[in-house]
């Protein structure tokens, strides 16, 4: 692996400049490199954007369809929609790898357009659970995979530049879609406002088809090829990274399901200001996708995601939790903010890191592994909705659908 011209060029240096390609390969960057980080932004704006809004869903269901249930269970929803966003990733990556995105890519849009015209349908919670946990997840998860790979095969240099800026696509998401579900929803329904989302990340994606390709040329299809290759975990920087990223990912979503319920609760937010909570957070997560990882390529994608770990976890331990015993407007909003900067910078590290650890031919496969165990952290909601019923003391929040 150290003879590898690819993987040489996937070391830190002073100044990012493209590395020479190797042979059969295109050239690093270029126009065709950025118009894949453009048609990536895109995808996970309307994929992992759209995941970032779920405190809406989580709220509208508690007091509408599925106000019979609890907390927990509607939340296990949005669990399994995050959890297949990672979990079938060897799936898709080896695919990648070998044939390009476009067998993982177009099905994957066209499913998670049909997902939410069926969400738009349903009222029963096995129907829900299987159209927007199930099927958009799945749809997502493809998404996802084919344009992080596909930008990281592009940029080796400047890795992390690439990937900040295409993951606060997702950020920006997160800002828009809670407002934009919440003004449409008061003009035509909750219905109506599913089928409008539908449609616009429909047309978005449709673009973004035609503009994430593939770096490497195709390959025939190795049977021998593991899917879920466990001899990775023989690499101790791999093995111990990976659960590091699992213990930190564990927790990281809670906040963005129940800061509008804790604000309600807690601290008497209105209810437009406590939804509107999610895009702050999101608002801040776009210079920490971006400046971050920037400096990433400078100082260590390693040194700078431990820095952001630290971060995230001392800003739930100091913010977080001492207002929930003493409530305070300003205080939740600050959280908000350090929050969203330090989680999102987290996030747009994580392939740059993972792809330090081989090479640009399997990176597909080699993230694809990273994703399957990232996906186990499923069972966070029980312990989150069991934190929230706890401590909140409560199951069902005031009401914000007016």
């Amino acid at each position: 692996m150290a003879d590898s011209p690819v993987l040489e060029a996937d070391k830190e240096a002073p100044v990012p400049k493209p590395a020479p390609a190797a042979p059969g390969l295109a050239p690093e960057e270029g126009f065709r490199g950025w118009l894949c980080v453009l048609g990536s932004f895109i995808c996970l704006f309307c994929t992992f954007g759209f995941l970032n809004a779920m405190g809406v869903f989580q709220t509208t269901y508690q007091q509408t369809y599925l106000r019979d249930y609890s907390p927990s269970e509607i939340a296990w929803i949005f669990a399994l929609q995050l959890a297949l966003m990672w979990l079938p990733g060897p799936l898709f990556g080896r695919i990648v790898d070998t044939w390009g995105p476009a067998p993982v890519l177009f099905p994957s849009c066209v499913l998670c357009v049909l997902a939410l015209c069926t969400v738009s349908l349903a009222e029963k919670y096995y129907s829900i659970f299987l159209a927007q946990g199930l099927a958009f997840g799945i749809g997502s998860g493809g998404v996802f995979t084919a344009s992080f790979v596909c930008v990281g095969q592009w940029f080796v240099r400047r890795r992390g530049l690439a990937i900040g800026i295409a993951s606060s696509g997702s950020s920006l998401g997160g800002v828009i879609f809670p407002i934009f579900f919440d003004r449409v929803q008061r003009q035509v329904g909750f219905k109506g406002a599913v089928r409008y989302t539908a449609l616009f990340i429909g047309i978005l994606l449709a673009v973004s088809c035609f503009m994430v390709k593939s770096r490497l040329p195709r390959k025939k299809w190795n049977p021998d090829q593991k899917w879920f290759d466990l001899a990775m975990f023989k690499q101790k920087q791999f093995a111990v990274y990976t659960i590091g990223s699992f213990l930190v990912m564990w927790g990281l979503w809670a906040p963005f399901n129940f800061i509008s319920s804790m604000a309600l609760t807690r601290s008497n937010f209105s209810p437009t200001l406590a939804l509107y909570l999610i895009s702050i957070i999101n608002a801040t997560s776009v210079p920490g996708r971006i400046l971050p990882p920037y400096m990433g390529d400078r100082l260590g994608h390693y040194n700078v995601i431990t820095i952001c770990s630290l971060f995230t976890g001392g800003s739930i331990l100091a913010l977080w939790l001492p207002f929930n015993y003493h409530p305070s407007h300003a205080g939740i909003i600050v959280f908000a903010l350090v929050y969203g900067f330090a989680s999102g910078a987290f996030v747009s590290l994580l392939m740059p890191c993972a792809a330090k650890t081989g090479t640009l031919e399997t990176l597909g496969v080699r993230f694809g592994t990273f994703q399957t165990i990232i996906g186990l952290r499923l069972v966070k909601p029980i312990f989150g909705a069991a934190y929230r019923s706890k401590v909140y003391g409560a199951t069902l929040i005031p009401d914000v659908a007016t």
